[in-house]
């Protein structure tokens, strides 16, 4: 499994835009690789759901409420995920947490690892 640590987070107005930033460390190879990386946040009093996820391959997937806004990539040789956040608006307010899904080639086994989570707050 990985570390991750997430940076990024504040208080911005609406309208304002923030850069999160998810980097991964720990025992990663070419057989012990990071398949995907992504995005939850968890809003006050609400359940945590998928704001956004990039595969290896570079393939994306967005919540429905951030398309178009929202902006994920993914840098695999430095193990770091970015989410450029645009138009931001007080219901984006929340704890956003990084993931990641590592596999590994010699067990054949899925890991899973998350970040401690970093605010977000957007003020109207």
């Amino acid at each position: 499994q990985v570390q991750l640590v997430e940076s990024g987070g504040g208080l911005v107005q609406a309208g304002g835009s923030l850069r999160l930033s998810c980097a991964a460390s720990g025992t990663i190879s070419s057989i012990n690789s990071i398949s995907a990386m992504g995005w939850y946040r968890q809003p006050p009093g609400k359940q945590r759901e998928l704001v956004a996820a990039i595969r290896s391959g570079g393939s994306t997937n967005y919540a429905e409420a951030v398309e178009g806004r929202f902006t994920i990539s993914r840098d695999n040789a430095k193990n770091t995920v970015l989410l450029q956040m645009n138009s931001l608006k007080p219901e984006d307010t929340g704890v956003y947490y990084c993931y990641a899904v590592q596999y590994n080639q010699v067990t054949d086994t899925n890991y899973q690892s998350w970040g401690q989570g970093t605010q977000v707050t957007v003020s109207s």
